[in-house]
């Protein structure tokens, strides 16, 4: 399996600096954070993006990513649709597969029904979008309990009934565990809509109680990781591990030396 490193790891870090923090450490790939992509782009184009992955050898794997894109009014979607069409197009430039895309919370009084058929419908006009680039979207559920979509079970039942080519699911073991997702919904999981795998830890806390701050490095928390690689391995799941953690205090560590902890950790934890 190939390791990929996530901006939101390293988030003081400019986007440059991820680019050669993960190369240097040794990942194959980067999820390029969308903030890092936009200040970039400030004073530089995407051929110095593109340029800069080719330089290092690395891969870009995603752009993260296109946020609470689910029961918003007409001006905010309207503007979804622009931000999509304009990642997506930045994606094409550079050669990037997948963009991930996230749910929103749920407004008070709605059914499980209402959030399938919002998904459906939004997730749907963005594909559309995103096909004429030529990129993905990457569907991820948010195991915290305001979220409208919680559980791989639910996302998965969503991105089946969007059914497009260019919409997959992100399995992110933090929020796996966090909403209370199970083992056995891996198995009904269709390996080739498994487009983004994100990999941490977390520490010893009631589910109810986890947020993206209590994360850790793989390995070093309460997460069961092993299952839950098994389980992905089980379904013929082997392509990339991606390190996505939200822990303030490694984001005033040195990003280099973070990157490289970050990779012998996975490393271990994927057994490599």
């Amino acid at each position: 399996m190939k390791m990929a490193l996530n901006g939101a790891t390293t988030m003081k870090a400019d986007l440059e600096t991820d680019i050669r923090a993960a190369s240097e450490a040794g990942f194959d790939g980067l999820e390029i954070w969308a903030p890092k992509l936009h200040t970039f782009l400030e004073s530089h184009s995407t051929r110095d993006i593109k340029d800069l992955f080719e330089r290092h050898k690395l891969e870009p794997y995603s752009i993260n990513s296109l946020e609470h894109i689910t029961f918003r009014n007409a001006g905010a979607h309207r503007r979804l649709l622009a931000e999509c069409e304009d990642l997506c197009r930045i994606a094409s430039e550079i050669r990037c597969p997948y963009i991930v895309a996230v749910p929103s919370p749920l407004p008070p009084g709605l059914s499980r029904s209402d959030v399938i058929e919002e998904s459906t419908q939004v997730l749907g006009e963005l594909c559309r979008i995103a096909e004429s680039f030529g990129v993905r979207l990457a569907f991820e559920f948010l195991g915290q309990t305001d979220c409208s979509v919680q559980t791989l079970a639910l996302a998965d039942e969503i991105v089946k009934r969007v059914a497009r080519d260019n919409v997959g699911l992100v399995v992110d073991t933090f929020h796996f565990y966090a909403g209370g997702s199970t083992l056995d919904s891996i198995a009904s999981v269709d390996p080739s809509r498994l487009f983004i795998f994100h990999i941490n830890d977390a520490e010893d806390l009631p589910r109810e109680l986890l947020e993206d701050r209590h994360r850790l490095l793989p390995g070093l928390g309460i997460l069961p990781l092993k299952e839950i690689i098994g389980a992905l391995k089980g379904i013929g799941y082997d392509r990339v591990a991606s390190v996505e953690i939200f822990r303030p205090e490694y984001w005033d560590r040195d990003p280099f030396e973070l990157a490289r902890e970050a990779r012998a950790a996975t490393a271990r934890t994927l057994e490599i």
